[in-house]
């Protein structure tokens, strides 16, 4: 496939809440709804008022991270509506997620259940030690842009896609330090970039 006219967007924390999902995650299986302990910790278990888990626990609490979790995340707010401007200005979309990749039928399903005009999934599982774990679907895929919300996956660019890093929630974030002078842009959120995007692509 050309790249001519694709832009290539993470899931979690781009497309879709990971950070709202992981308390319905604890609820499931420790049946409460955690508090609220920072809603400006870029990880989960840092935002919720949750414990650090070990041996069963956590085997119980991982073991509800299964096709029916990431078939049900919630949107990040915005993201719909940004998608949907970009699809309208001639852009396919493909999601590129580090998730397992026997997970990416769910993940599709949830995209498309929740309106998102996206009709691919590539899931290239989270082992970064190569490097980024999307580098060889970008390399393959060719994108005019990746949109992600963790600066280690943008490890490797290949030359020609547009490096763009959703910051979100700075607490903890791992999106800091010298790596960020390799990328071509920051938002705060996909809408942000969208707006962007396009309005580049007018004055162009």
């Amino acid at each position: 496939m050309s790249g001519h006219r694709v832009l290539a967007l993470d899931a979690d924390g781009v497309l879709l809440d990971y950070n709202l999902a992981y308390a319905t995650a604890w609820r499931r299986a420790f049946g409460r709804y955690p508090d609220l302990r920072n809603p400006h910790a870029y990880w989960a278990a840092d935002r919720w008022d949750v414990e650090r888990l070990s041996g069963e626990a956590l085997h119980r609490f991982r073991a509800g991270f299964d096709a029916q979790f990431w078939s049900a995340l919630p949107a990040v707010p915005g993201a719909l509506a940004a998608c949907q401007q970009l699809e309208a200005a001639g852009f396919e979309l493909v999601c590129l997620t580090a998730l397992q990749p026997h997970f990416a039928q769910a993940r599709l399903g949830n995209l498309q259940a929740l309106g998102f005009p996206i009709g691919r999934v590539i899931a290239t599982g989270s082992d970064a030690s190569g490097g980024s774990p999307k580098a060889a679907a970008l390399a393959q895929l060719k994108p005019l842009a990746l949109v992600d919300d963790y600066l280690p996956n943008f490890a490797g660019l290949p030359e020609g896609i547009h490096g763009a890093l959703v910051l979100r929630e700075p607490d903890g974030s791992p999106n800091c330090g010298p790596a960020l002078q390799q990328l071509h842009s920051t938002h705060a959120s996909l809408a942000a970039f969208a707006h962007s995007w396009l309005a580049q692509r007018q004055e162009n």
